[in-house]
């Protein structure tokens, strides 16, 4: 298994409801994609401007693949990493 989780920063204020709309549907595209275990979008409840992703896939070729799909070409890319600043950290699930 593949874990990434990020954080996700907004810059403005005045993006925030974008950027959620943005995540929720990449979310949702996200977790429909081949060699997706879980696409989780959380939103700070103590920092309205912060959302994390917590994401696990079946291999890190997964996670690549995932990389040229809609969901991060079309949305996360261009529309979402603009406003944002971004702290990825690949992690390993302890069991």
């Amino acid at each position: 298994m593949f874990c990434i989780n990020v954080i996700l920063n907004v810059k403005s204020e005045s993006d925030v409801a974008t950027v959620r709309d943005l995540l929720t549907e990449a979310g949702r595209l996200s977790r429909a994609e081949p060699g997706c275990i879980r696409f989780e979008v959380c939103h700070s409840q103590s920092d309205p401007q912060t959302f994390l992703l917590c994401e696990r896939w079946e291999s890190e070729a997964a996670w690549k693949q995932h990389r040229e799909e809609k969901a991060f070409k079309e949305i996360y890319q261009p529309q979402v990493l603009p406003l944002v600043d971004r702290i990825p950290h690949i992690s390993t699930l302890l069991e």
